[in-house]
């Protein structure tokens, strides 16, 4: 399946080709887009485009495990994660 990927840079050639733009000004409105994303969910806001996706931090609770070698109980500690939906528009597109 590898040849059903589209990396960061052949992401970058396609919008700059459909916009007009240079390779480098894409690319500079990307990394600006993912650390603005980024801030925001470390803040604890969420981020949406409706239609197409949103983007949240979620909390874990702390809970308890097993190590499934030895069946010893372990504590696991409370911690964060991030949640990706996609919204309507993105849905309809992989129909």
């Amino acid at each position: 399946m590898a040849d059903n990927t589209l990396n960061r840079s052949e992401l970058v050639a396609e919008v700059a080709n459909k916009t007009g733009e240079t390779q480098a000004a894409v690319n500079g409105v990307l990394d600006a887009v993912f650390a603005t994303i980024s801030e925001n969910i470390a803040n604890g806001v969420k981020v949406s485009v409706p239609g197409w996706l949103s983007v949240e931090r979620t909390n874990r609770a702390a809970r308890t495990g097993r190590n499934p070698q030895t069946g010893e109980t372990l504590n696991i500690p409370a911690s964060k994660g991030v949640k990706i939906s996609a919204g309507s528009k993105l849905k309809a597109a992989v129909k």
